[in-house]
């Protein structure tokens, strides 16, 4: 008889896992300020501790909890604490992490309000939120994703969907078969996700108009105003709010003034995946100036919000191409909402996690001013570590304006060798070292580190720990040859 055999009379809470999986989990976060932040185990390593064939007994709870903890460890990387400065990636906020722990614990199925009322009460409001701390349109319709991938995926489908309408043409009926073709413009600095997102809805990755760009990645408006097309037409155009290297904007007021002049049945998508966050800061808040003239917008909570994964939200000026782009067809047993929110009208999700919750709770604990704060001290972080790192002196250069929490550099080795593999070596020995984690990028054809300052927990004493971790393996004596 197998070990563990499920019944109906199981105790549905079981005090002892519950508390053993608190204390691992308390233990964890506990350790994020001594541990190294690099994981230490590769694939082989974590595939000999995790894995091997399924056992055909189950194993007790608490003894699954304690064995996945103790094996996981050595590969996780210290992603939630205050020295992680890779791929833009924000922390957990203590209250948005607890009522994640609420969301499992509830088990509700956020896709309908019919399934669980409760979130979708909540995803309603923090919508409204959001809209008004971001500075978009009232009335704006919004939904929760999995990240800002999948927002823009929602936000370029309602694009789709608008522009195709303009010219008489129901694409969620009819498909793009014999549709008007569609043009896409992008800055030659967009990020990987947007020509993913046309991709997933069938307007191709490279089918795009490229628009160049300046030194700091910003979109150039001679160079846009040249790209617009002459004739009335179906149009897109994607613009950039906060470059994932640099932290730069495209010049977004003046740039929808020469759309909206040349195109005005164009659609106008922002990508501001970390950069639309500077909305809630009254000092940054003109790096964003005219981007509410847009019509939809993009961004993620678990990057400046600092909520955990998944969560991105998708912003439609126009609620009616939004619902018609993402709402499904109808099923019988399906029970429908009037004046209730069905979620699953705004996002391409049937069956989802209540992912509002630890965003209302994030919310609910900042308020308006500490999300501004956030904000406002993050680029703060940034700016005090591109000064230690300026001021360590030759063969340490800080490549971008730092304008938001983006801070890229390059590095030149003592005997004037090739910077290019010097700058790799650089980045490879930090992660090692452990002290931090930051990643490596290519910069208009240069090899450089990219360090993305947007935890909440991070302090001026990590910045100054950090930059002296990086100077020293800048300084540290060249690899024998």
């Amino acid at each position: 008889m197998p070990a563990q055999t499920l019944r109906p009379t199981a105790q549905l809470a079981d005090p002892t896992l519950l508390r053993r999986t608190t204390e691992l989990a308390i233990g964890f976060l506990a350790s994020l300020d001594t541990r190294p932040v690099a994981a230490s185990a590769g694939r082989d390593e974590l595939l000999a501790a995790l894995g091997g064939p399924l056992p055909r007994a189950g194993v007790p709870a608490v003894d699954v909890i304690e064995g996945l903890a103790a094996a996981a460890d050595a590969g996780l990387m210290g992603m939630a604490g205050p020295r992680y400065f890779g791929f833009v990636i924000g922390g957990a906020l203590p209250a948005a992490l607890a009522a994640d722990w609420l969301t499992s614990t509830w088990d509700q199925n956020a896709g309908i309000f019919a399934a669980g009322p409760a979130a979708s009460v909540v995803e309603e409001i923090v919508g409204t939120w959001l809209v008004d701390l971001l500075g978009l349109p009232e009335g704006t319709s919004v939904g929760l994703t999995t990240g800002c991938q999948m927002a823009h995926f929602t936000c370029l489908g309602a694009a789709r969907h608008a522009v195709l309408a303009r010219f008489d043409w129901d694409v969620e009926d009819r498909g793009l078969s014999g549709a008007p073709d569609i043009t896409v413009i992008v800055g030659s600095e967009t990020h990987a996700t947007i020509p993913t997102a046309l991709q997933f809805l069938g307007l191709g990755r490279s089918r795009s108009v490229v628009v160049d760009s300046d030194g700091q990645g910003r979109l150039r408006l001679d160079a846009l105003q040249a790209a617009l097309p002459t004739e009335d037409q179906p149009l897109i155009v994607c613009l950039q709010a906060g470059n994932v290297n640099t932290g730069s904007f495209d010049p977004i007021g003046p740039a929808i003034e020469l759309i909206r002049a040349r195109s005005p049945r164009a659609w106008i998508h922002i990508d501001g995946a970390f950069g639309l966050w500077a909305a809630a800061d009254p000092a940054r808040r003109h790096l964003l100036a005219g981007h509410a003239a847009a019509d939809s917008w993009a961004t993620d909570g678990h990057k400046w919000l600092n909520v955990p994964y998944d969560c991105g939200y998708a912003f439609v000026r126009d609620p009616e191409a939004h619902s018609a782009a993402m709402s499904p067809q109808s099923a019988a047993y399906i029970t429908y909402g009037s004046a209730e929110r069905d979620e699953f009208r705004w996002v391409p999700e049937y069956s989802r996690r209540a992912r509002g919750f630890a965003t209302y709770a994030a919310l609910r604990y900042l308020g308006q001013d500490g999300v501004a704060d956030l904000v406002a001290r993050c680029c703060g972080l940034a700016e005090r570590m591109a000064d230690a790192l300026r001021a360590a002196g030759a063969g340490i250069e800080v490549l971008n304006d730092v304008v938001l929490d983006q801070v890229l550099v390059r590095f030149t080795p003592p005997d004037g060798g090739d910077a290019d593999a010097w700058t790799r070596q650089v980045v490879k020995s930090v992660q090692e070292d452990g002290t931090c984690w930051l990643g490596g990028t290519v910069w208009q054809g240069v090899a450089a580190m990219r360090i993305s300052v947007i935890n909440w927990s991070t302090t001026e004493a990590d910045i100054d720990r950090s930059a002296a971790a990086i100077i020293a393996a800048a300084r540290a004596p060249l690899p024998a040859r």
